[in-house]
């Protein structure tokens, strides 16, 4: 994780990929906010907030929106962006037991109908495996993260996706990045997507394997601390 990022105070975001915040000089700013999902409960006005600064002349706007540290005092890295290279490479170190011994990885494969897997591991000596990541970040009560935080149609049909891979033989793995260090367990949002807890439920008894990889986070840091397996009852 970048040690030189700039803190600021947010003031709000807006039109989905702009936020306005404070800077400790007290000048006022506009940066990009990488995140295309609703943020609830990730950033509320006064919140302190990391920017990371591009040297790009092509962009707009310099500054990007990294973290949030929320009133609680819990990290939260709001850059989805963050989460597929986090995992690949917790990966390729073998911290992800359950996906340890591959030897080949390889990002953004074609599959399905017309989606493309976040990460496809392969050898010549153990079925196949496809990897999807997602972003969890909702954290609404007693350390429980729920994902979505918004219906997810695209999330429904990669369930769906990941099922019909299970059952041709090769392996089906969902992984949900947990962004927010105040998340200690994670289940399927029900209450905003009935539609996809159901297909998650599903996806896990027709042999799609879920892990929740937590991550430790701080401005100088970004790793994941512990993992656990999602199994149909939770």
């Amino acid at each position: 994780m970048n040690q030189d990022f700039t803190p600021a105070t947010l003031v709000k975001r807006y039109k989905r990929f702009l936020a306005d915040v404070i800077l400790a000089d007290g000048s006022e700013l506009t940066v990009h906010c990488p995140n295309t999902g609703s943020m609830k409960n990730c950033g509320s006005p006064g919140d302190r907030v990391w920017l990371s600064r591009s040297d790009n002349p092509k962009r707009k706007y310099a500054y990007t929106w990294e973290l949030t540290e929320n009133a609680a005092g819990d990290f939260i890295c709001i850059n989805t962006q963050r989460a597929n290279p986090l995992v690949a490479t917790a990966i390729a170190a073998e911290k992800i037991e359950a996906l340890a011994g591959y030897d080949s990885l390889q990002r953004e494969v074609r599959y399905g109908e017309n989606s493309r897997i976040d990460i496809f591991l392969s050898n010549g000596n153990q079925a196949n495996a496809y990897v999807e990541i997602k972003s969890c970040t909702l954290l609404e009560q007693d350390g429980i993260g729920y994902f979505p935080d918004a219906v997810t149609t695209r999330g429904q049909k990669h369930l769906q996706e990941l099922m019909t891979v299970a059952a041709n033989g090769q392996r089906a793995v969902l992984v949900f990045a947990v962004m927010h260090t105040g998340i200690s367990h994670v289940q399927a949002a029900a209450h905003i997507d009935a539609k996809y807890a159901a297909l998650l439920a599903q996806a896990i008894t027709n042999g799609v394997e879920v892990y929740c990889c937590y991550a430790q986070i701080s401005p100088q840091q970004l790793a994941f601390d512990h993992i656990k397996q999602l199994n149909a009852s939770e």
